[in-house]
């Protein structure tokens, strides 16, 4: 047995461990509690330097630490020539780079590291590329450091062609490299912008131009280049997400400018409603309306009192000001903060009239393609369609054909569309409610479309499984619309914005809430049999009626109701009356 070493038990393992921690704890304890001393006794010397280094060595996320070293560097810094600052500060930075080795995530170590290059008479940006290198080719996701590398490029004057070739480098050894694919997306635009439309012949912003930020988007020539790279990383690997999703970057559309897209103004309600391309705060964005040339003091309202940032917003004209149906009258709503406007001739014998784009002219869903690029794009389709032969479970290829098909012809491909969403839900059963939203919002645009291409205010869904509700704003001239047999949980306080509405239909659904019925001012008709409406009903009461917007004293006539329960499943709106009790 002489020569063995003895093998300790695990129990004796850990308990050694455990003296061993609380040792150190009571040493970092011990050094943390004089070090805040000192901060409290205002002492900012060599010593608090030295005290702070030990203990941001085992733990460099201690922020307080960090604080109070730079409060120590900044004295120090006032007592010393401009090379022994220098030296003070490159000091510090090797000790921050020795930080970075125990946690290269540590938000203390990279917010301090930018900090002394502030302070440093004259820093070494090269150098620190060279550390943004060597982090990011131990972590390529490491967010901090690319946070960093972006004020490093700034400062030091790197060109975006020479950062877009390091994404390229980034890429090419690693497809999966999401981070370089995002920054790639950041640079593109800078370097190889859309251009802008000639604009020379018009100075002031047009209300009917098309709402399309060209200065956010990739010329067609660059944009062709990265199909091509898009292309090749997801063949490569079709189950790596980071290539599809800088795809479904590249067949985007850019943001909309903000713009007045409609004007909708009322003789019998005496009231103006204005839709915007985005939701705006109305009431503090200097908004304007003028009536047969002359201002208004008119006060702006959002269709329900819960949106205080609304797409559509209203305002109730003076009392007597274009009731005359024989007196016609112009109106402009000036939007001051954008400096744009929009007019609006409301006509002799006219009860109504409107000022819009329409979701065609305004490439609202889909954006104009040139030859060369929709040539393209039916060549990745294609391709992708082979791809789907080799992988037809792959959830990102079957997602891609989708917006493909969505950006060469959207009506055109409606059915194959749903086809693949339904093969989505199947491949991909824990996103299945994402993929119903998403084809919801599809049908409700491809609708708009057909509803404006046929120049009528109907809008029908019936029957399309839909589960959720969108692009209310586009509705604000609709005057029936038929939602039934659908799976909708509910009319949200957006779908206050369809204020020309009628009639409405949304029989055979699941709906629990009417909250965005309450104020639409034209609404005579509406059907709601089996549904899931929640009232608090007793044996006997008056149920009164949730649309404010028809009278004070408006009732609902009951179809059927369970004297148990609080669940009406079937109900519809007969009559409006005086107290009628049930």
């Amino acid at each position: 047995m002489h020569g063995r070493v003895k093998v300790k038990s695990t129990a004796q393992q850990e308990e050694e461990k455990r003296k061993e921690r609380e040792k150190k704890l009571k040493a970092f304890v011990s050094a943390r509690d004089a070090v805040l001393r000192k901060r409290s006794a205002g002492e900012h010397d060599e010593e608090a330097l030295q005290l702070t280094q030990q203990l941001l060595s085992s733990n460099p996320d201690f922020a307080t630490l960090w604080n109070y070293r730079r409060e120590v560097l900044l004295q120090l810094e006032t007592s010393r020539e401009k090379d022994e600052v220098q030296k003070l500060y490159e000091s510090e930075l090797h000790f921050i780079e020795a930080c970075l080795k125990v946690n290269p995530k540590s938000y203390g170590c990279w917010h301090h590291r930018s900090w002394v290059n502030t302070r440093l008479p004259q820093p070494d940006w090269t150098r620190e590329l060279g550390l943004c290198d060597r982090c990011l080719s131990l972590d390529e996701r490491n967010f901090h450091c690319w946070d960093y590398r972006r004020v490093v490029v700034k400062e030091s004057g790197v060109s975006v062609e020479q950062e877009l070739q390091f994404t390229d480098r980034l890429i090419g050894s690693n497809f999966s490299n999401y981070s370089s694919w995002h920054y790639r997306s950041t640079l593109l635009p800078q370097l190889h912008p859309q251009p802008a439309p000639d604009s020379a012949s018009n100075t002031s912003p047009s209300p009917t131009a098309s709402p399309q930020i060209h200065s956010h988007r990739v010329c067609e020539e660059q944009l062709l280049k990265e199909y091509e790279l898009a292309h090749n990383a997801f063949f490569t690997d079709p189950n790596d997400q980071s290539a599809w999703f800088y795809y479904r970057w590249l067949l985007g559309r850019a943001e909309r400018e903000e713009m007045i897209s409609c004007v909708y103004v009322s003789r019998e309600r005496e009231r103006v409603s204005v839709a915007f391309s985005k939701p705006v705060h109305a009431q503090s964005e200097g908004l304007m309306l003028v009536l047969d040339g002359q201002p208004q003091q008119v006060e702006w309202r959002s269709t329900h009192p819960r949106l205080r940032h609304s797409p559509v917003w209203l305002c109730d004209l003076p009392p007597g000001s274009v009731s005359d149906i024989s007196n016609e009258h112009n109106l402009t709503v000036h939007w001051t903060e954008k400096y744009t406007h929009r007019d609006c001739a409301l006509y002799t014998g006219c009860a109504e009239s409107w000022c819009r784009d329409s979701a065609t002219d305004q490439e609202l869903f889909r954006s104009e393609l040139s030859v060369e690029k929709s040539s393209v794009l039916q060549a990745e389709l294609q391709s992708c369609n082979q791809l789907l032969e080799l992988e037809p479970q792959n959830k990102w290829c079957l997602l891609t054909i989708i917006l493909l098909m969505r950006a060469l012809d959207p009506l055109g491909h409606e059915k194959e569309t749903l086809a693949h969403f339904q093969t989505l839900k199947e491949v991909d059963p824990m996103r299945s409610s994402y993929y119903s939203d998403l084809c919801s919002k599809f049908l409700i645009e491809n609708t708009i479309l057909k509803m404006e291409y046929a120049e009528v205010r109907v809008f029908s869904l019936s029957n399309k499984n839909l589960t959720t509700l969108c692009h209310l704003d586009q509705l604000l001239l609709v005057t029936h619309i038929n939602l039934s047999s659908n799976q909708l949980l509910r009319l949200p306080p957006q779908f206050a914005m369809l204020q020309c509405l009628e009639v409405l239909e949304a029989d055979d659904n699941a709906i629990e809430s009417l909250e965005g019925l309450y104020h639409l001012p034209k609404l005579e008709e509406v059907s709601l049999r089996n549904n899931r409406i929640l009232f608090a009903i007793q044996s006997k009461c008056f149920i009164r009626n949730p649309f404010s917007a028809f009278r004070a004293s408006a009732w609902f006539d009951l179809v059927s109701r369970s004297q148990y329960s609080s669940l009406i499943n079937s109900y519809r709106l007969c009559r409006i009356m005086e107290g009628q009790q049930i």
